[in-house]
Parts: structure tokens; sequence; C-alpha cells
């Protein structure tokens, strides 16, 4: 697969074009924000960790009927992936209090919920990604009656399945955010799912393994993202 020109640089990641027109090549980077861009910075090797464990759980899923844009890993830090058209939607799946909602609802972090929370928000830097609901999507033609339904059935599986997953190799899958393409009218699971976008605890110590220890300055950052790899992946 010859990679071709960047079609578009993110926080994250940067996507390349193919000679294929349905193919994309997207190549993981070790930049890390938070704050949506207010704190920048960078973790070692987490491009190259973010994109095994995404390769992993994409591929983990997808033995469950749940498909996504990914189709194989390339390299250390290079997946090759369908050329989807994002819906410009991100969804939030929320099993415990953390982050955000702890502030919203003024409980404190850790309870577990009665049921897992399915957020919206429009993806929009600019507008720092401020939430919606099922009317706004509508209203705004950011997505279809069918595909928002899809899109909120789909993520309610990816969580059971992914709970499932992270709790047996020991970790508690707090809340996490999901994306969402249109390839050729279907609608698919996309981006990435690591520690990035999600919150990722140890099930026994409640440690936090995830970007909030690069947020909020609780050191050993690269370990943790190691520690996920090594759960998740197997050894390293």
């Amino acid at each position: 697969m010859e990679r071709r020109e960047k079609l578009y640089e993110g926080k994250a990641k940067i996507i390349y074009a193919t000679d294929d027109p349905d193919k994309n090549i997207l190549y993981f980077k070790d930049d890390a924000t938070a704050f949506n861009g207010a704190k920048k910075g960078s973790i070692q090797d987490k491009g190259v960790i973010n994109n095994r464990v995404s390769a992993k759980l994409f591929q983990m899923l997808a033995e469950k009927g749940i498909e996504s844009h990914f189709i194989e890993q390339l390299s250390d830090r290079e997946m090759l992936a369908k050329k989807v058209d994002i819906v410009l939607v991100e969804v939030v799946i929320r099993n415990y209090i953390a982050g955000s909602l702890s502030k919203r609802m003024g409980r404190s972090e850790g309870e577990k919920l009665s049921r897992a929370i399915v957020e919206y928000y429009y993806k929009d830097d600019a507008l720092n990604d401020p939430m919606i609901n099922r009317d706004h999507v509508l209203v705004f033609n950011l997505a279809t009656a069918e595909q928002i339904d899809v899109v909120r059935e789909t993520a309610l599986k990816v969580n059971q399945v992914l709970s499932d997953y992270l709790f047996e190799r020991d970790i508690l899958l707090v809340d996490f955010k999901l994306e969402f393409g249109v390839y050729h009218g279907r609608m698919l699971l996309a981006d990435e799912i690591c520690p990035d976008t999600c919150r990722l605890w140890d099930r026994h110590t409640l440690e936090k393994l995830d970007k909030d220890r690069f947020r909020h300055e609780l050191g050993n950052v690269e370990e943790a993202y190691l520690e996920i790899c090594r759960r998740v992946c197997g050894e390293l």
C-alpha cells in the first residue's frame, strides 16, 4: 500500500491518502493535548501504544460483529483504514462518575452508575465540543435519525463488549469517547480506542491508567500507557 499526500493532521494523528481511494493510512503521533488543546505536550511512544491498543480492540470488536474502519496495522505507528466521512458527533459513554460528569452533578468520582449514560458532543474544536442532544443532531443535520440511532445502539454494544474484555484484565472502563463515519452508506466505528480516548482505572486500586495522568500532572504517564498496552495486548 503506497502512502501518498497528507489529507489532514489532527491533535493525535495524521491521515494520508493511498493509491486506493477507499483506504487511508493513519499515523499515530506522540503529541498530547488536554482541555480542548489548552494544554499541550508529548508522551513518549504514545503513538505506538495507541496504534497497537486500537488495532487489538478493533480486531476484538470485529470478532463480536462490530464493524469499524480498521483494516490492518501496517507498522508501529501506522494503521490502514477504510476511508470514512466522519460524522461530527462525538459519543461519550459513561459507566462511572468521573471528569466533567462529576463537576456537573456535584458527585464524587468513582461512583458506579446504575446504567450507562450516552452523551453527544458537537465535534468542533473552536466551540470546545459542546454537549448536544438528539434533537440538535437532527435539526442541524449532523446525522439522520436512522444514523444516530445506529450510533447509539452500536456505542452501547461496544460498551458492553469492551467493559467485559477489560474487566477480565483488571481494568475498569470508566468512560470513553467514540467517533463514527459513513462508508458507502454504512455507519462504521472509526477513529481510535486507547488511553487517549478512554478513562481506564485499575480494578483493584482505582489507579488511573489513562490521559488523566497527563491532564492533571499525576506523573508516570508513560508507565500507565505501557501498563494498559501490556494488559490489553499481552507482554511487550
